[in-house]
This record gives structure tokens, sequence and C-alpha cells, in this order.
């Protein structure tokens, strides 16, 4: 129970903070600045709906993908660890360039429909989040587990949608300080993951050739 705990903990956190909806707040106010208040509610639904179902989608297809290439679990935990990395330190640094660019931003701000593209991907179903459930579907070994990696997926979307929906509430009461101090402490405990990711995806390639 103690192990099966420990997994939904650092598969809702992961997922949660890979995520960081909070960080994406001030560019979706942005790129929906011209949506009436029921725009924006659509907009925020559509887009967190999508980014959930292709983090899904991309879980469930992820043993058929590595079969595909032939990518071995490990290798794919080692790389999905340096991905998390390089966004951790990215989030260290109050920004979010790994997410998304400032040429989606702007192409963002020009387009009619911004649900899909760049709101759910990449800006919340990034390569990063990708990527990150592809590995802790792979890692679940029962059918609990599989459920909490999912159920992750679909709570986190949940809070995702919440956040957008607060978003110029939050802005106002956090501030882009208290945003980017959220986004620091979370790229902090992501860093952290990453470097699990690559630590147990090397000592297990290391057994299989052993």
């Amino acid at each position: 129970m103690t192990d099966f705990l420990q997994f939904a903990l650092i598969t809702f956190t992961s997922v949660l903070f890979i995520v960081d909806p909070i960080a994406v707040i001030p560019t979706y106010l942005v790129i929906t600045r011209n949506e009436t208040p029921a725009q924006r509610r659509t907009t925020a639904t559509r887009a967190t709906i999508a980014a959930a179902v292709l983090m899904i989608v991309f879980g469930i297809a992820g043993r058929l993908i590595f079969r595909l290439f032939g990518i071995t679990l490990p290798a794919f935990r080692i790389a999905g660890g340096l991905i998390l990395w390089y966004v951790a330190m990215d989030m260290l640094r109050g920004q979010r360039s790994t997410q998304e660019s400032s040429a989606e931003i702007e192409e963002g701000a020009e387009k009619e429909d911004v649900a899909l593209t760049p709101l759910a991907m990449p800006m919340l179903a990034g390569p990063g989040a990708i990527s990150t459930v592809m590995v802790l579907s792979s890692q679940a070994r029962t059918v609990a587990e599989a459920v909490v990696v999912y159920g992750s997926v679909v709570l986190t979307a949940a809070l995702s949608w919440a956040a957008l929906r607060l978003g110029e509430r939050l802005v106002v009461g956090l501030g882009q300080t208290g945003i980017r101090v959220m986004t620091r402490i979370m790229g902090l405990l992501l860093a952290a993951v990453a470097v699990q990711f690559v630590v147990t995806g090397a000592r297990d390639a290391f057994l299989s050739h052993g």
C-alpha cells in the first residue's frame, strides 16, 4: 500500500507540475483577449479536454510505439528524464520557452480558434507532458496503477480548466511575481523527478544487460 501511495503521489505531481497550468494563464489571457467570457469558457473547456485526450492516447499507445521503433522502456525513461530536466531548468528561470515559443504565442494571438493549438498543444500537453505520461503508463504494473496514471491526467485537466477560468483573478491575486515563484517551486520538484527518471532508467538498462 505504501508503494502504491508513493506511485500515486509521484504520478499526480509529475503530471501536474509538467503541465503547470498556473504558468499558462498569462499567455492564455493574451491569446483570448478578443473573446467574450462565454467564448473564453468554451476555449478553456475544449483545450483542457483535448490536452487530456492527447496525453491519454499517447499513454495508451506508448508500449506499441516502443515496440514499433524498438525502443526499450529504460531508454525512453532516460530520454523522458532529460526532457523533464530541460523543462525544469526553464521553469527555475521562471520561463516557458520549452513549452511554447514567442512565435507560437504571436501566431495564437492572431488565430480565431486557439483551443487546440497553441493552447492544448503545446502549452498544456507539450512534449514533456506527453513523454511523462508515456513513461508513467509504461511503469504501471497493475490496473490500479494504470487508473492512477490516467486519473492524474483527468484531474490535472480539471485543475487546468479551473485555473484558466479563474485566470484574471489569479493574475491579480498572485501577480506575475507570484506566478513565477510558483513556477520555480514546481520546477525544483520536477527536476528531482527528472533525475529519478534518469537514475531508474540507467539502473534498469544496466540490469537488463547484466
